[in-house]
């Protein structure tokens, strides 16, 4: 609810990483992982901001910030073959209309 991420390992009940104030202060609606790029995960929050994380890049900061504007974004999921090495992954947004959107995401956050 105050915009923390936390890493864990399954053997261990205290955090690998901890980010505070991640989004600003914002809460944390939802998260996933990268299903074709195990180092880089979304963070959605309660503005509709996605950030996206490359801890490859950055283990520090987002690496990239995008505002979903004119509408509230409720949840997202992320698509994608990660059996495949073609670099396409998807973002499907959920709106408060009931509306989906899907959006594509850049090449260098997809692939392995």
């Amino acid at each position: 609810s105050d915009g923390s991420i936390r890493l864990h390992q399954m053997t261990s009940e205290y955090p690998l990483m901890q980010w505070n104030d991640s989004t600003n202060g914002q809460p944390v609606i939802a998260l996933q992982w990268a299903l074709t790029r195990p180092a880089v995960f979304f963070v959605l929050d309660a503005l509709s901001n996605i950030y996206i994380w490359d801890l490859l890049q950055n283990d520090l900061l987002p690496v990239a910030k995008q505002t979903i504007p004119s509408e509230n974004v409720v949840t997202m999921t992320l698509l994608g073959e990660p059996e495949k090495n073609n670099g396409l992954l998807g973002i499907a947004l959920a709106k408060e209309s009931g509306q989906m959107d899907i959006q594509y995401v850049k090449k260098k956050w997809a692939l392995p």
